[in-house]
């Protein structure tokens, strides 16, 4: 679409109404007419006609002198926020950080006694594993598996250790179930967990949880490089800070 065809489009009067709503929330205990006026460079009639409009239509509330939105407009966002999943909403947040990084970044859940793929940015850089939304990685030798452990009780950390076939994939591989649960431990205390080429030669992975409203840790999301690339102290240093930041973003969509 030309410039001009969408300048021709666009509605001027809904985008001030827009401005309108967006300054009603950045103020929860409402804004009288001329509060919104000025802070929507707007004139006190042109205000006044946005505001009595939201009122009219349910998406704001007039009490007194002042104006507040309602409940309406957080039941539009949850009916729609309802037809999406979470992790499309999350992976712009991943591609930030993958982008900013110039690494791969991942999330997964734990199932079982493996780590599965629910979204994935890749990096610009090859890997020599070949991962995607589905795949398994086991849970004890992945930074992400690590810290999905950590949200489960030291017992059932146990018992799955117990169970699982804790095989080699490298030479630097922990298999001793005692060192794992001491590192799952660590990851739990610390808040996030970092596994050098245990899975694959030249790879290495810090990983972080993700929790839900009440707390519990539901997910985890990891940045992944090359040894070469990067050394373990670089990835607490630059990827950890950034790392936290994005899981933060992504969290405030479980406490919808």
């Amino acid at each position: 679409m030309s410039d001009e065809a969408t300048a021709r489009d666009h509605v001027n009067s809904l985008e001030r109404g827009l401005g309108v709503m967006e300054i009603l929330a950045e103020h929860s205990g409402g804004l009288t007419l001329t509060e919104t006026a000025e802070k929507a460079g707007l004139t006190r009639a042109g205000a006044r006609r946005f505001l009595l409009t939201l009122v009219a239509t349910g998406y704001a509330t007039q009490t007194g002198r002042q104006f507040a939105l309602s409940p309406r407009l957080l039941s539009v966002a949850r009916t729609w926020l309802q037809g999406k999943s979470l992790w499309a909403f999350a992976e712009p947040f991943m591609r930030d950080t993958a982008a900013a990084l110039q690494e791969s970044c991942s999330a997964t859940v734990l199932s079982g006694d493996d780590v599965v793929y629910v979204a994935r940015v890749a990096g610009p850089r090859i890997i020599n594993l070949e991962l995607q939304v589905g795949s398994h990685l086991p849970a004890y030798c992945t930074a992400m598996g690590r810290v999905l452990l950590s949200g489960q009780k030291p017992a059932e950390v146990k018992a799955l250790l117990a169970r699982a076939v804790l095989a080699p994939r490298t030479d630097k591989t922990v298999t001793d179930p005692t060192r794992v649960a001491e590192m799952v431990a660590a990851a739990r205390r610390e808040g996030y967990a970092i596994v050098d080429e245990e899975l694959e030669i030249g790879l290495r992975s810090i990983a972080v949880p993700l929790r839900d409203r009440s707390g519990a840790l539901v997910a985890a999301i990891n940045v992944s490089t090359q040894s070469a690339r990067h050394s373990v102290a670089e990835m607490k240093r630059d990827f950890l800070p950034l790392l936290k930041q994005t899981a933060a973003r992504i969290e405030d969509f479980f406490v919808q």
